[in-house]
């Protein structure tokens, strides 16, 4: 029997297939990502001669949170992926809900980051001085010990201003620098969005570097689309339906339109930590 094909990153005619292998292929487990507060078991999924990895996370695995006591972070995570396909950036990594070895949960595609040396993976740094200095934007100033205090920058990148609005529109509590995966084709995409979608304003990024500036006319026409799709009855809203519920889904129609109507990136709100801890 010939070893199966092993599928690359998707692209843009490839996105079906690969949420139908990450569907109904068989997950195999390869083992355990230990360094993650809920389970997460790294396997492989193989159907019909095709195979390639992913992270599969089960929702018994999951730790229960005070603050989101509806539904799943499973569910969550699909529901991201979701919304970041109907902006047509394609920012998450195809995400499925299935069944699998250990109960129902979360299966995504594994994103092989770029190496630190590769120029794609210069997202994010930490400089002396009180400027950010050209192509970078700055956060927030940050302790790096023995008294020193470094300024927290992110790339002046529109992949990453992409991903800001993002975050934005499902209100992810726990954008991390680990979080974000720059891919060796010059491809980034975002993960672990499980602590999204809350009725409150929960933001908590390391992209805070457009805050208060005018939205790109990109995210608007994106936002506005979106608007559509977000509409009673469109298949992304009767989708994410059966994801979150009624309250949390009119929090994100709200977020979109709030977005249209300011024109601006978002900024901290005062009354949530707005930088995720660790931030890594």
């Amino acid at each position: 029997m010939p070893a199966p094909e092993r599928l690359p990153a998707p692209g843009v005619n490839r996105a079906g297939e690969l949420e139908e292998l990450l569907a109904k292929g068989e997950l195999s487990v390869v083992g355990r990502i230990r360094e993650a507060s809920n389970a997460v078991l790294l396997c492989t999924v193989t159907y019909e001669g095709e195979s390639t990895d992913c992270v599969y996370k089960p929702i018994k695995g999951e730790r229960p949170l005070w603050d989101f006591p509806d539904g799943n972070l499973a569910q969550r995570e699909v529901a991201a992926y979701l919304v970041s396909e109907a902006t047509g950036w394609g920012l998450v990594p195809t995400t499925v809900l299935r069944d699998g070895p250990y109960g129902e949960g979360m299966v995504q595609h594994w994103i092989e980051a770029a190496q630190e040396d590769e120029p794609t993976a210069g997202l994010l740094a930490l400089v002396d001085g009180e400027e950010a200095g050209e192509g970078w934007k700055a956060v927030a100033f940050a302790d790096v010990g023995e008294g020193r205090t470094a300024l927290l920058v992110h790339a002046d990148d529109p992949r990453l201003r992409r991903l800001s609005v993002l975050d934005a529109v499902i209100n992810n509590g726990d954008r991390k620098g680990g979080h974000l995966l720059p891919a060796p084709d010059g491809r980034l995409y975002g993960i672990d969005h499980g602590v999204s979608f809350h009725t409150e304003d929960k933001l908590r990024t390391l992209l805070w570097g457009w805050a208060g500036e005018p939205l790109t006319d990109e995210a608007r026409e994106v936002l506005a689309a979106l608007t559509a799709r977000l509409a009673e009855g469109e298949p992304l809203a009767t989708r994410l339906a059966e994801l979150i519920t009624p309250v949390e889904l009119a929090a994100v129609r709200e977020r979109v339109a709030r977005l249209l109507r300011t024109g601006i990136h978002p900024e901290p709100s005062g009354q949530w930590p707005s930088i995720p801890w660790p931030p890594v």
